[in-house]
């Protein structure tokens, strides 16, 4: 089989970023992009916990569906399988810059929620229990800090 575009990335050089991983058009004509939230260097920082990652998931996609730009384009935002980060996927293209704008206003909300995670009760979320709030906001704050506040050219693009 050919490999998928998400794995010829090359993730011994890759950084906490935020990087256009692909841009499809759909058969009706739709525009949508597949965003790579990048929020540890791969393979070599502790992946995030999937405790972490399902909480910033609940988190996310609530404000992302809830702001009022933003919120009728926003498709998908899910965790990767690898704990490194999430993707979010959206109907248009936008550059990785305005991208980081967005994810730097919803991370910094995120790392100061002090409130019941949305959607974490045993009616509305299949391991609703499977969560850490505290460990969330300090993800969401070293990644907002660390990579968002100040990001470069090269933490919004690919490299070899």
């Amino acid at each position: 089989m050919k490999k998928i575009a998400s794995f010829t990335v090359n993730h011994l050089v890759l950084e906490p970023g935020v990087y256009e991983s692909r841009c499809d058009t759909t058969p009706a004509g739709d525009i949508i992009t597949t965003y790579d939230v990048r929020m540890t260097a791969p393979n070599r920082e502790p992946a995030l916990s999937p405790q972490v990652l399902h909480t910033i998931e609940h988190l996310a996609a609530t404000w992302l569906r809830n702001n009022q730009k933003w919120g009728t384009r926003i498709v998908y935002w899910g965790p990767m399988g690898c704990c490194t980060g999430s993707y979010l996927i959206v109907q248009g293209h936008y550059e990785t810059r305005i991208i980081a704008g967005l994810l730097l206003e919803m991370f910094t909300w995120i790392a100061g929620y002090d409130g019941e995670i949305p959607g974490a009760t045993p009616r509305d979320c299949g391991n609703w229990s499977y969560t850490d709030l505290s460990g969330a906001r300090e993800a969401a704050k070293r990644y907002a800090e660390q990579t968002l506040m100040n990001i470069d050219d090269g933490h919004l693009h690919y490299h070899d």
